[in-house]
């Protein structure tokens, strides 16, 4: 059966996150390779829906929304998880604990890890953190995410632009992406420094690239850290933490049109292991 459910909180024409544009390009593949991809909300998805349909394939992507019963009733089902962050944990940050690894009794969602065909990480740092905690063997490391060919064309493109010697900082409201620390950062270092707002992915990537450096300091892990893999990608110098995914990988030496073109080789690559599992 080429049937296949994906199940996330939201899609990309919902909320425009990494998170929802990446699976959208995982579902544009499957959809290529001859997969009949339905989408469901979480929340929408019922015990019942799981039962009369248990012979699909599921990938389950952010599933904070998904009711106790369903997480239940897909345990003798063909599902996976794509895993963005880490809701293994109540609080969804292993940052909070000594050495990234959390107490037993923070631990929720674990036979949903533990019985899932396999857990998808985005980065070797990602995967490490999660088996610390689950101390599961079904975690595969897929080493990246996922862009639209038009996407890593522009960035291609946005390479090759003369550059500021300036500073951007993604100008987030959301506290653990830390925007005040990467001002902060500038202000001691002397640096000059632009606030780029949140917009249209287009026009946010132009923005950025208008420099030559990208600053960031999240709060909590990053799987992978979508914006500094695009910052590298659009040729620009990144000064971050060690709370991110992105450098744990060996091709984060890579920068310009050289990554562009490992992301588009990466595509295939990412799609052949997901089918792989789920073909298994």
């Amino acid at each position: 059966m080429n049937d296949v459910y994906f199940i996330a909180d939201f899609f990309v024409d919902q909320v425009n996150g990494g998170g929802e544009l990446n699976n959208e390009i995982l579902i544009q593949l499957l959809i290529e390779k001859g997969y009949k991809v339905e989408k469901a909300n979480s929340h929408l998805v019922t015990a019942d829906f799981i039962e009369q349909n248990k012979d699909k394939k599921y990938i389950i992507a952010n599933f904070v929304n998904l009711r106790k019963d369903c997480i239940k009733a897909l345990y003798d089902r063909q599902y996976t998880i794509y895993e963005h962050d880490h809701k293994y944990l109540r609080t969804r940050n292993p940052g909070d604990y000594p050495d990234f690894k959390a107490p037993k009794e923070a631990i929720i969602n674990y036979e949903f890890y533990k019985e899932a065909k396999a857990v998808f990480c985005q980065s070797k740092f990602h995967s490490d953190i999660v088996k610390k905690n689950l101390q599961i063997d079904n975690i595969v490391n897929l080493g990246g995410n996922l862009w639209s060919s038009e996407a890593l064309d522009m960035m291609r493109d946005l390479s090759k632009r003369n550059k500021k010697d300036r500073c951007s900082i993604m100008n987030s409201t959301i506290g653990h992406k830390n925007t005040d620390g990467a001002i902060r950062y500038c202000i001691q270092k002397g640096y000059k420094y632009d606030l780029i707002l949140p917009c249209s992915q287009p026009v946010f990537l132009a923005r950025i690239s208008e420099n030559d450096k990208f600053v960031f300091f999240p709060l909590t892990p990053e799987t992978l850290s979508r914006i500094v893999v695009e910052a590298r990608m659009m040729g620009m110098k990144v000064i971050t933490n060690k709370r991110l995914g992105a450098p744990s990988e060996p091709w984060f030496k890579l920068k310009g049109n050289d990554l562009v073109e490992f992301m588009f080789e990466k595509r295939n690559k990412i799609l052949n292991d997901v089918l792989k599992v789920i073909n298994g």
